[in-house]
């Protein structure tokens, strides 16, 4: 269970920073281009990649995720400067609806009934967060807030089905396939730094490569430790993937709640107890 907490302390590390960027003056797409730079030098370091008999490897999925990785982290931290840390949380744990759905759309896995009420529990979890109103008892979100958390939903969902895709593919060790796509995302985020810099839309700044390293070192742990801790609980799947995603939920909304002051309507603290019971379902069935 150690490597579980560790893994929930990293997310919400990342949460926070993002969360913090605006007030310091951050700008988070220069440190999330560096992200990737720490992402690439420790999967290098702990993961071990094998660069070898890489023939067939889906290299499509490889650049999709490339791509997709660095986009969404810059959603990520509009929609928590939007919406705040718990809507945001809950939006990402429950895009784990969408690779269910595709199972059994896309890739032939048996539906149940359980797992019908999971998906839409889920859904009826992701309606009661969405901050309806952009005043009074919700508190202060953008206007376009509810866009952010919808393209944070389906893109990291989107992302989930990619990485399962190239999980599957067992000529090509995970961590190998981890090391490529961090090693994209870097080249993709430093190119458009690089244009944008050139461009002058952009002032490059130096401090901003070690805030990306700090970012780097919470994004690479959260996915280092959840790792380990299905490797630690090899026999028990469901109970790594219900104590990850229950975990950020609640830490995340104690986070928000607290320490920064968030504001939900009783409606939006339902949602928070319905998406806990909605990871519940869906990780048993």
């Amino acid at each position: 269970m150690l490597y579980i907490l560790l893994s929930i302390c990293c997310s919400i590390i990342v949460s926070v920073m993002l969360k913090l960027a605006k007030r310091y003056h951050i700008d988070v797409y220069q440190a999330v281009v560096w992200n990737y730079s720490m992402a690439v030098f420790l999967s290098w370091l702990f993961l071990k990649p094998k660069l070898v008999h890489l023939s067939g490897a889906p290299i499509v999925n490889y650049a999709l995720l490339g791509l997709l990785l660095p986009s969404l982290f810059i959603v990520i931290g509009i929609s928590i400067k939007q919406s705040g840390i718990v809507r945001t949380d809950i939006a990402q744990r429950l895009s784990l609806l969408i690779p269910i759905i595709a199972a059994f759309l896309l890739f032939g896995e048996h539906n149940s009934l359980l797992k019908s009420v999971g998906i839409l529990t889920g859904f009826a979890a992701i309606l009661c967060t969405i901050p309806w109103k952009t005043s009074g008892v919700v508190g202060k979100v953008g206007a376009n807030a509810w866009l952010y958390l919808l393209m944070v939903f389906v893109g990291m969902g989107l992302i989930d089905v990619l990485f399962k895709q190239i999980a599957a593919f067992k000529a090509v060790t995970y961590g190998t396939s981890l090391f490529i796509v961090f090693v994209l995302a870097f080249a993709f985020s430093l190119a458009g730094l690089v244009y944008q810099v050139a461009a002058k839309k952009m002032k490059f700044s130096w401090p901003h490569i070690l805030i990306g390293w700090v970012l780097g070192i919470a994004n690479f742990g959260n996915i280092l430790f959840y790792i380990k801790a299905h490797k630690a609980l090899a026999d028990k799947p469901s109970t790594v993937f219900s104590a990850m995603n229950i975990g950020v939920i609640v830490f995340g909304a104690l986070i928000g709640l607290i320490i920064f002051k968030e504001k939900l309507s009783l409606l939006n603290k339902a949602g928070i107890l319905i998406a806990i019971i909605a990871v519940v379902i869906l990780s048993i069935s």
